[in-house]
């Protein structure tokens, strides 16, 4: 019973573990990547670091050789001329300098093995991370799309509106405007049509009846029947 419980258990957390790496895939393939480019880095950082002691060592076995050469020539000469105590000191020095340029060669040796492994490592890594960064951008590009289309797939959040309750909202929005559009025209036109109060005025200015209201016309009349001024 206690390991089918611990088995169940373990089932349970693996699925959770499993729904977890899904809903959250992008983000931990952009950290998964990062990794990835840091340790490019560093072994990057190594490569260059190995080929500058070759570097190194080169530059040291050449003035290694360089002092040899001399030395040989110096020690021939002081035989030569019967200075077998000066060749002799010359063949010490000839023997330690070969033994230096013995160690040069090796660490070469090494270094050449060690280079090149690391340089075919840097070109593996930088094209799986190349191919990792196209892969990456399809990705992000299929997941806009799920999520753009996921109101037809899959139920989006609740806090999340999707396509179709955005079109919905947008031809309410429209028939309102029209409806607003409509009402307003209607209201235009009906304070276009003349009222009865202008109607009678029109009539009046016409010689149809009384005026509706003073006219100046009218009143001007007036004021000069009382200055008695000519009409």
């Amino acid at each position: 019973m206690l390991k089918t419980v611990v088995t169940l258990i373990r089932g349970r957390a693996h699925e959770a573990e499993e729904r977890l790496a899904d809903r959250h895939a992008l983000s931990l393939l952009d950290q998964q990547m990062r990794d990835a480019a840091f340790s490019l880095d560093r072994a990057k950082k190594a490569l260059a670091v190995a080929m500058a002691q070759d570097k190194a060592e080169a530059h040291r076995l050449e003035a290694t050789r360089a002092q040899l050469a001399e030395l040989e020539m110096r020690a021939v000469a002081a035989l030569k001329a019967g200075r077998e105590d000066l060749a002799q000191r010359a063949a010490e020095n000839i023997a330690a300098l070969e033994g230096d340029a013995q160690a040069a060669e090796k660490a070469r040796a090494i270094f050449a093995v060690e280079i090149a492994k690391l340089e075919r490592h840097v070109r593996n890594q930088s094209a799986r991370l190349a191919e990792l960064e196209r892969g990456r951008r399809i990705a992000r590009a299929a997941e806009a799309v799920r999520i753009a289309r996921r109101g037809r797939l899959e139920d989006a959040p609740c806090h999340q509106a999707t396509l179709s309750e955005a079109e919905a909202t947008l031809t309410r929005l429209r028939e309102r405007q029209a409806e607003v559009c409509a009402a307003e025209t209607a209201l235009d036109a009906l304070d276009a049509e003349p009222g009865a109060e202008n109607l009678n005025e029109t009539l009046a200015d016409a010689g149809f009846g009384p005026p509706v209201k003073p006219r100046a016309s009218d009143v001007l009349a007036r004021l000069k029947e009382k200055a008695g001024a000519p009409l």
